[in-house]
This record gives structure tokens, C-alpha cells and sequence, in this order.
């Protein structure tokens, strides 16, 4: 899998979870939603991968993670989302509704507003979470 793949697939789960959302499948829509934006941020990830390198085996065992957070750390954009949520409150409290996800999530139920407030926080124009990674991608 390569950065081209993982920005299609992060279009295709987003896809997926607005016709989950559509559909009346909440808990579906919300899970499908966080994966979008742990593609998003693999695919910054794999674009600081140099072709001919070979990559660093620590930093690609904690690429295999879940959580936002330790994604968003592996990309080396830290300085730029603090300036951004300095920017943005709207950016500051769309990237907080999409910390709250986690592959647990799918385990849990969620409800309209649930679903409707992360898919928001990732879709939502230029304060959208997706909006600022495909930056970075």
C-alpha cells in the first residue's frame, strides 16, 4: 500500500460513512468516519518515506497504530496543528471531536449526533480535519 492508496481509501471510507450516515447506520457512519482520517494521516506519513530508503523499523511498527494523536506525532506536523488550532477554533474543536475516536469505537453505539458532529469535524470546509491534512499528504 502506498500514499496514492491511502488517499483513496480515505476518500472511500468518508464516502462510506456519509451513505452509512444517510442510511440510519450511526454506529457504522462514526467508525467508518475515523478511519478516514487515520488514512489521511498514514498517507503523510508515507510521504516522508524516500523512495530507495529504507524505512526506519521503529517509526514503521508505531505507524501501526489507531489513535490520531500518535499519528498525527509520526507525521512531524505537531507544530503545524498547534498553529492551526491557534488559527481556528472551529479546526481546534473539529481535531478534539476527532481524538475522541478510537478502534474501540466499534465496539460502542453511537448515536445521529454522534456520527453527524465527527463526520462534520472532518469534512467541514477549510476548518475541516480532512481539509488540513490533504495539505501535508
Amino acid at each position: 500500500m502506498n500514499r496514492n492508496d491511502l488517499q483513496r481509501l480515505t476518500g472511500t471510507r468518508i464516502r462510506e460513512a456519509k451513505t452509512l450516515f444517510k442510511a440510519g447506520e450511526f454506529s457504522g457512519a462514526y467508525y467508518l468516519a475515523g478511519y478516514a482520517v487515520e488514512c489521511a494521516l498514514k498517507a503523510c506519513i508515507a510521504r516522508k518515506t524516500q523512495r530507495f530508503d529504507f524505512p526506519d523499523k521503529s517509526r514503521v511498527m508505531q505507524s501501526y497504530t489507531h489513535s490520531p494523536r500518535e499519528l498525527l506525532r509520526l507525521t512531524g506536523l505537531s507544530d503545524e496543528l498547534e498553529s492551526a488550532k491557534k488559527q481556528s477554533g472551529k479546526f481546534a474543536g473539529a481535531w478534539d471531536e476527532v481524538c475522541k475516536w478510537t478502534e474501540e469505537s466499534r465496539y460502542s453505539t453511537w448515536t445521529k449526533s454522534d456520527a453527524e458532529q465527527i463526520i462534520d469535524a472532518i469534512v467541514r470546509g477549510k476548518d475541516g480535519v480532512l481539509t488540513w491534512i490533504k495539505h501535508y499528504w
